[in-house]
Order: structure tokens, then C-alpha cells, then sequence
């Protein structure tokens, strides 16, 4: 058993209600490049990360119908965490029964992996911008800002009260986008001991050689956006 992460799979029904190659050609056929790689990576028996915007759709029986019961084919188990545009996301309960039980959805809880050897917990939520982001706005993102630390808290703490040690902290936005900042999520990391770190939002080529990735004070950080990984889930345990 493997555990994969991948995000950003914006995937809006075929035909496409909103084609990606708006964004680049390298978005060409994605959902079905998403699709192959898939298949060839992972075994039912592994788990995969979503990192948040995997369907356009606005409304959730429109996301179930276009989007994610195609995703629910896929082998692995699905642990699900909402993105920036994932705008379909509602109640958990509404969610899975929506699903049939496909997707455990990241919301102030935990996906706990127990196997021989190994304890260890899932955790995550959307995050947000931090105020070293150009166009941050006090006024508006403070407050979802605040938020989003207590679902992350929250997630984590469900984690550590039952146990778990060994953290993945499964995140949309990244957790700080220099090596130098020391955001609240940082804090959050390091105060708990997240040993790795994933996270999506960040595209294209440009983006990701922006953004910190590797090794920070014993967690180690890893962008999964679909874009950056060639349209392929990337092993992480």
C-alpha cells in the first residue's frame, strides 16, 4: 500500500464546460492523461491525496453527475479536501451520500492509516492566502485566514487525540511561499510535527520554480498540482 497526492484536476464533464488548454496547451486532454496515469500508477489497495479544485461545477449533484462519480472509478481509496473553486462542496454527510461513500472528505476530521508498522493519520483543510501574498487583503482574507487555522487545529487535534503521530497535512493553498516565511500555517506545522506537507494551487512552470519545496525543519514539503506533475498522482509514502 502507497499513498499518493495529486490536485487541481479541474475537471468540468465531457465535453469539457470549461476547457484548461485556456491556461496553456500543456492542458491538452488532461482528464484523460489524468486517467491513464491513474491507472498505471495506483492499486486499490493505495490511498491518493485530492489537494482541493477538482470539479468546476457549481452545484454538487452537477459535480457528482459531471465529475466525481468518474473519479470514483479510479482505483485507490479517495481522501478529498475542498480547493478555491470547488464551489459544489457542501455538509460532509450531503457530500457522501451523494457519493455513495467513494471519498472520505477532509472537513476538521482525519483519514487514519493503520497497517502493519505504521500509524498514521491524514490530516488537512483548504488553507488560504497568507499576508506575504501580493494581494492580500486584511479586510477580506484575515477572517477566512482564522478560519481556515481552526480547521487545520481541528484536524490535526482529532488526529493526536487518538494517537497518531506520523502526520500528512494535506492542504489546497501552499503553507507559505518562501523559504524565509514563517506563516501561521508554518507555525501550525511545526508546533503539532507534520512530517510531510502537501499542496496544490500553484500551476505551470513558472509557479512551481516560485514556490518552496523540500526540506524545512523536519517537515518536508511537496507542490502536487496536476499541471507541475506531468497529470500523474505522486507517490509520498
Amino acid at each position: 500500500m502507497h499513498i499518493y497526492a495529486i490536485g487541481d484536476l479541474h475537471f468540468s464533464g465531457v465535453p469539457e464546460a470549461k476547457p484548461m488548454t485556456v491556461f496553456g496547451e500543456h492542458w491538452q486532454d488532461h482528464r484523460q492523461r489524468i486517467t491513464e496515469n491513474w491507472k498505471h500508477t495506483v492499486t486499490p489497495e493505495d490511498i491518493v491525496v485530492l489537494c482541493g479544485d477538482i470539479s468546476w461545477a457549481m452545484k454538487l449533484p452537477d459535480a457528482v453527475q459531471d465529475d466525481l462519480r468518474y473519479i470514483a472509478e479510479f482505483s485507490g481509496n479517495k481522501v478529498m479536501l475542498r480547493g478555491n473553486h470547488d464551489y459544489w462542496w457542501t455538509g460532509l454527510a450531503k457530500m457522501k451520500q451523494a457519493t455513495g461513500g467513494a471519498f472520505f472528505f477532509l472537513q476538521n476530521n482525519f483519514y487514519p492509516v493503520e497497517t502493519e508498522g505504521a500509524k498514521l493519520a491524514i490530516c488537512g483543510s483548504r488553507g488560504w492566502l497568507t499576508p506575504a501574498c501580493e494581494g492580500y487583503d486584511p479586510e477580506t482574507d484575515d477572517s477566512i485566514l482564522r478560519h481556515e487555522e481552526l480547521r487545520i487545529k481541528a484536524s490535526l487535534d482529532a488526529a493526536k487525540k487518538e494517537g497518531f503521530e506520523d502526520i500528512i497535512l494535506a492542504l489546497h493553498y501552499p503553507p507559505f511561499y518562501s523559504a524565509e516565511e514563517d506563516s501561521v500555517f508554518k507555525q501550525i506545522i511545526d508546533e503539532y510535527g507534520v512530517k510531510t506537507c502537501v499542496f496544490g494551487h500553484i500551476h505551470g512552470a513558472e509557479g512551481a520554480a516560485a514556490i518552496f519545496e523540500g526540506e524545512r525543519d523536519g517537515c518536508r514539503y511537496k507542490l502536487v498540482s496536476c499541471d507541475t506533475q506531468d497529470f500523474t498522482p505522486v507517490r509520498i509514502r
